[in-house]
């Protein structure tokens, strides 16, 4: 089940140009103005929250989805009645904060927002995980979908996807290309260049990708793959060139640049997301409340703009949704990264 397109009544597709972005957002943004309703624990008649409600973040504080996760449990708090207290638990990435949650009870006061690195990145990197990634954790909501570009040097000989293809080919050399490491989105999208396009790829794994933008820029790495986050400004700049945008449809962060598909290159269409999940067991009643209050969440007027601005486009799917979508992509993914013989850092 491929998401959406985006129109005003789901967000999960980009605006193609500025008057189309702020017509969406404001949409969007209207409808998270509705009020909510109240939920009752299953076979207790108990309301939910009775009580503060831990959200954990198995992320580094500071960094981008940790800095979403706080952005998050401020508006649900708002929106529930009672506290929602952000516990970042990093660490082995993310298998700790995983482990938390995993461990922890069914009862509706603890869930977690993550990356598909935990439930499928990992599950080839860390064969031997302290928990199930399926049977440990019950899904609440695909909450957005992460962009990801590739990037050449401003002064590159080349314009657009096709000229680099041209340039590659007539290079007489592997052209090397950065990601945030090895296993990561960034490292597949390229490996799926080199497997179904027949081009000459050298991966050069870092630790993030702000250094792998500065050594395109500086010359040492020929292109790397990027978040609009990191690249918009240096593309702005003409520090870099974007060539085209991963995944299933443009960005509205960048909403000028053309997917690899429009671009006649398949199989770049796999989606990187951000979701959430709650351990196994959790009441559906809860669960269910859950996703309305987060799609609400990242609808509102103050919250849609950040999410966008940073390169993720707001999803909100419903629990089937979310696992109709994981059983399409995630197989895909799991394949291509264990082809690619990626090992831990």
């Amino acid at each position: 089940m491929k998401p959406k397109p985006f129109s005003p009544s789901h967000p999960a597709a980009p605006c193609r140009g500025r008057r189309g972005a702020v017509a969406s957002l404001a949409s969007l943004a209207a409808a998270a103005l509705l009020p909510a309703t109240a939920s009752r624990a299953q076979g207790t008649g108990v309301a939910w929250p009775a009580k503060p409600i831990r959200l954990v973040s198995p992320f580094n504080p500071g960094g981008a989805i940790d800095v979403l996760n706080r952005v998050i449990a401020e508006k649900l708090a708002a929106r529930l009645g009672q506290q929602v207290n952000v516990d970042a638990i990093p660490g082995a990435n993310t298998i700790k904060g995983a482990e938390a949650v995993a461990r922890a009870p069914g009862d509706g006061y603890t869930f977690m927002i993550t990356t598909m690195s935990t439930h499928v990145n990992n599950t080839v990197l860390f064969p031997k995980m302290p928990f199930d990634p399926v049977r440990d954790f019950t899904p609440i909501t695909q909450v957005s979908l992460g962009s990801v570009l590739l990037t050449a040097p401003g002064n590159a000989p080349y314009n657009d996807l096709k000229g680099f293809v041209a340039w590659v080919k007539q290079l007489g050399r592997p052209v090397s290309y950065g990601s945030w490491g090895i296993g990561s989105s960034g490292h597949i999208y390229g490996g799926i260049l080199v497997r179904d396009h027949g081009i000459a790829l050298n991966h050069v794994p870092y630790k993030g990708e702000i250094p792998a933008i500065t050594d395109v820029i500086g010359g040492t790495l020929d292109v790397t793959f990027a978040s609009p986050v990191g690249a918009k400004p240096q593309v702005a700049a003409g520090k870099l060139k974007a060539l085209a945008m991963a995944g299933p449809q443009r960005s509205a962060a960048m909403p000028d640049v053309p997917t690899f598909e429009e671009q006649g290159f398949k199989g770049m269409d796999l989606p990187v997301w951000v979701a959430a999940y709650a351990p196994a067991g959790t009441p559906k009643e809860i669960v269910e409340r859950l996703q309305r209050e987060i799609a609400a969440v990242i609808r509102l007027p103050d919250v849609l703009p950040r999410l966008v601005e940073q390169g993720q486009t707001p999803l909100g799917s419903t629990p089937e949704e979310f696992a109709a979508e994981f059983a399409r992509s995630a197989p895909r993914w799991i394949s291509l990264i264990r082809a690619s013989g990626a090992q831990p850092q």
